[in-house]
C-alpha cells in the first residue's frame, strides 16, 4: 500500500536554529522532528513555512529572521537566495572556514575514531572571483523569450535567472548576461545546453556543448565574439574527447607554479583545482609536511595531470606518479618533458583495485607518499600502502568523510598516527570541505 502524502501545515512557525548540517542547511526541531531550513544560522530565531514533509525530517523555507546571529553578513550576490551555486554567503568568511574545520574534526572523530595531534591553521585566500573551473547550464526559455546562463536554483533542476556571478572569475562571472544575449542570437540557441569554464594564467576558455552541428553564421558570430572579448572558444559536439578549438586555432592553456619554476599545460576539459591561490598554498604545504629531501623516492597516487608531481620532482630524487585516467597521464608526460624533468615517471592504474604485483608498487623502497584522491577516497589502495610501511604519508582530501574512513584504516590497521590535519578554503561560500593530513608510521 502506498504511503499517503503528508499534509503540509498552512500556518508559518517560529523556530530557533540549533546548528548547521555539513551541507550548510540550518537545523531545528519542531515537535521532536528535525526540520531543515536554508539561509539561516545557529541561534537565530526565524519564522518559516513548511515546504516538504518526509518520514524522518521536514523542510521549511525562511520567511523572516526575527533575531539575527552576530555572524550574519549581507550576501554580496543579488541572486544568493535563489542560486544553488553558493550556500554560505550569509555567514562571515572567517566563520565559514572555522565551521569547515569543525566538520573535518567531527568526521575524523566520529567516523575514523582518530584525532590529529596538531590542528593546522586554516588555509585561506580571496573569497570572490576565485573560481576558475565551472560548468554552467544554458537554457532557452520560450515563455520568457530569453536564454539563461548560470547555475541551477537551490534544490531544483531549473536554471536560476542570473545576471552575474560573484565567485566565478570576472572574465566569465561578469559576462553571464552578455553570454546569454549572444546565445539568444544563435540558430542553435535551444540545442546548446552547457558551457564549460576553464581559466588559465594566460587565458579564459569557454567550451560550448552543442547537440547539433553549428551553422556557418553561428560559427561566424562566435568567432567575432571571441575576437572582441579575448575569450578563447571551444566546441564540444559529443563527449569530452570531441572538444576542439574554435578560436584561436592553436590555443595553449597553462598555469604556473613560480615557486618551483613549473608551467603546467592543460586542456579546458581537464580537472584542475578551481582556486589557483589556494592551490599554490596547498602544494607548498603538502611538500612542507612531507619534508621532501634530495634523496627521497616519492610515490604519488591520484596524480592527475601533475599538479603536485613537478613540484615534487624539483625537490626529490625520484617521483613515481600514478593516475587512472590515461589522457591525464599523457599530458603529464608532455608537461614533464616541457619542464625538463626526467626524474618523474607516470603510470596508468585503477587505484580502487590495484594489482599488488605491478612494478611501480612492487619496488617498495619509497620514503614518502602523497595521495590526492577523488571524493570516494583511497580505501582501495590503503592496504597496499600499509604493506609498503612508508614512514610518512600526506593525504589531500576533498571529502572529510572518506578521509576520516581512510585515516581510521591507516591508524587502527596499519600502524600510523595522525600527526596533523587542517582545512583549506578551496570553495568559499559553499559547504565543500577540502583538507590535508599528515600520517607518520609509529616507531
Amino acid at each position: 500500500m502506498s504511503r499517503r502524502k503528508q499534509k503540509l501545515p498552512t500556518e508559518p512557525v517560529i523556530a530557533t536554529i540549533e546548528s548547521l548540517t555539513h551541507e550548510g542547511r540550518g537545523v531545528t526541531h519542531i515537535d521532536g522532528k528535525a526540520v531543515f531550513v536554508d539561509g539561516v544560522l545557529p541561534k537565530e530565531e526565524v519564522r518559516c513555512r513548511y515546504v516538504h514533509r518526509h518520514r524522518r525530517y521536514d523542510e521549511a523555507e525562511l520567511l523572516e529572521i526575527l533575531r539575527a546571529s552576530p555572524e550574519r553578513v549581507t550576501p554580496r550576490c543579488a541572486h544568493f537566495a535563489v542560486c544553488g551555486g553558493c550556500s554560505l554567503q550569509h555567514l562571515a568568511a572567517e566563520q565559514q572556514i572555522g565551521n569547515k574545520q569543525q566538520v573535518l574534526l567531527d568526521n575524523l572523530q566520529r567516523i575514523g575514531k582518530v584525532t590529529p595531534a596538531t590542528v593546522l591553521p586554516p588555509m585561506t585566500g580571496p573569497v570572490w572571483g576565485y573560481r576558475r573551473k565551472a560548468r554552467l547550464g544554458v537554457k532557452y526559455v520560450i515563455k520568457k523569450g530569453k536564454v539563461l546562463v548560470g547555475f541551477r536554483e537551490k534544490r531544483s533542476g531549473f536554471l536560476a535567472e542570473l545576471e552575474r556571478c560573484e565567485v566565478l572569475h570576472p572574465d566569465v562571472g561578469m559576462r553571464l548576461t552578455e553570454l546569454a544575449e549572444l546565445i539568444a542570437t544563435l540558430a542553435c540557441r535551444d540545442r546548446l545546453p552547457q558551457i564549460e569554464v576553464a581559466v588559465g594564467d594566460n587565458a579564459t576558455a569557454l567550451v560550448l556543448r552543442h547537440l547539433d552541428p553549428l551553422s556557418a553564421e553561428d560559427h561566424s558570430k562566435l568567432i567575432d565574439y571571441a575576437k572582441t572579448t579575448g575569450l578563447w572558444l571551444y566546441l564540444q559536439p559529443a563527449g569530452p574527447d570531441s572538444i576542439v578549438p574554435l578560436w584561436p586555432e592553436q590555443p595553449r592553456l597553462f598555469y604556473r607554479l613560480d615557486e618551483y619554476d613549473v608551467e603546467i599545460d592543460f586542456e579546458p576539459g581537464d580537472f584542475v583545482q578551481v582556486n589557483s591561490d589556494i592551490n599554490r598554498q596547498m602544494i607548498h604545504q603538502a611538500l612542507a609536511l612531507l619534508d621532501v629531501q634530495p634523496d627521497d623516492r616519492v610515490l604519488e597516487l591520484f596524480c592527475g595531470l601533475g599538479n603536485f608531481s613537478f613540484a615534487l620532482a624539483r625537490q626529490a630524487a625520484t617521483v613515481t606518479s600514478v593516475e587512472g585516467e590515461k589522457s591525464l597521464i599523457d599530458r603529464a608526460r608532455l608537461n614533464a618533458q616541457q619542464n625538463g624533468l626526467d626524474n618523474v615517471s607516470f603510470h596508468v592504474a585503477d587505484l580502487a583495485a590495484t594489482d599488488p604485483n605491478v612494478p611501480w608498487l612492487k619496488q617498495g623502497d619509497y620514503s614518502k607518499v602523497l595521495l590526492d584522491p577523488a571524493r570516494t577516497g583511497a580505501d582501495g589502495i590503503i592496504p597496499q600502502l600499509g604493506k609498503l610501511a612508508v614512514p610518512r604519508i600526506v593525504y589531500v582530501s576533498c571529502n572529510p568523510a572518506t578521509l576520516a574512513r581512510d585515516a581510521g584504516m591507516l591508524c587502527h590497521d596499519y600502524g600510523y598516527q595522525l600527526v596533523s590535519a587542517g582545512v583549506m578554503d578551496m570553495f568559499p561560500h559553499t559547504a565543500h570541505v577540502e583538507s590535508i593530513a599528515l600520517f607518520e608510521r609509529k616507531k
